[in-house]
């Protein structure tokens, strides 16, 4: 499985074990153990217990954590389990916004760094971050986002400028050689035709994959970013044509050259994964 492919991400609160296994049989490309929002203050001690034994007792789970930011109490402990557990396959940094501190997550881990963009200074700091070793790929946090930048939200305006972060984000990503980012959360879990939205939207912007509170959401996630069969058809043809004529052709009256090739070849890797 190769990590830039997955493209549906569910959150599980740590402090919910029982949900965990759960969470890893909904259908979602990866499970989200959450040690930080989701996790009570006086319970964070607990979830991590609680994790830690899950992990130990279910050897052939794989999933990635969200640790407490790096200014919490907790930050060193979480690094810890995720340190010791090997099905801990990469750690999701809430507030990224220096490079020091996810070169410090990678160090002290042994394990990818996922970094959270959440603020004014995780975005104006992304030709940094992207720099970071141990760096894989990218996320954007919405709501505390358009917290930080005091957006109302949800309003037009809040999108156009949560839009305009987006595309920094898509932009140093690839700048960066880093995987398609992620996108954050729709915090209302049955409204199908707003995630549906959403979830298009980030796949037109250059998003890879999407973040997911409920598994009755991964199925609009699912149906944005796996490819129609159209477009497998499409990537078929141009692939086999590539294959007859070399690097440049016509298709449908359409020149098509090395940059289409390779995102039709993009598209039947996405395709074989889902």
């Amino acid at each position: 499985m190769t990590d830039e492919l997955l493209t549906s991400f569910l959150f599980v609160p740590g402090s919910r074990p029982d949900r965990i296994a759960k969470a890893l049989s909904s259908g979602a490309d990866a499970v989200i153990v959450d040690l930080e929002d989701a996790v009570k203050v006086d319970e964070k001690k607990s979830a991590r217990q609680s994790v830690a034994c899950f992990l130990k007792s279910n050897k052939d789970s794989r999933v990635l954590i969200r640790v407490n930011s790096s200014d919490s109490h907790e930050h060193e402990e979480d690094l810890a389990l995720c340190r010791d557990a090997d099905n801990v396959f990469g750690v999701m940094l809430p507030k990224a916004s220096h490079r020091p501190e996810i070169e410090y997550v990678a160090n002290q881990t042994g394990k990818p760094v996922w970094p959270l963009v959440e603020s004014a200074s995780g975005v104006a700091a992304l030709p940094d971050l992207i720099t970071a070793v141990g760096v894989t790929r990218l996320s954007i946090g919405a709501l505390d986002l358009a917290a930080d930048l005091e957006l109302v939200y949800p309003t037009g305006g809040c999108e156009k400028v949560l839009d305009f972060c987006r595309a920094q984000i898509v932009l140093y990503s690839k700048i960066g050689g880093l995987a398609p980012p992620i996108e954050s959360v729709v915090p209302t879990i049955n409204e199908v035709q707003e995630i549906s939205r959403v979830a298009t939207q980030a796949k037109q912007m250059g998003f890879g994959g999407m973040l997911a509170i409920h598994p009755n959401q991964l199925p609009e996630i699912h149906r944005a970013f796996h490819p129609s069969q159209a477009e497998v058809d499409w990537a078929e043809r141009v692939i086999s044509g590539s294959k007859k004529y070399g690097s440049i052709f016509q298709i449908d009256g359409k020149m098509v050259d090395a940059p289409v090739i390779k995102s039709a070849k993009r598209i039947i890797a996405r395709s074989d994964r889902a």
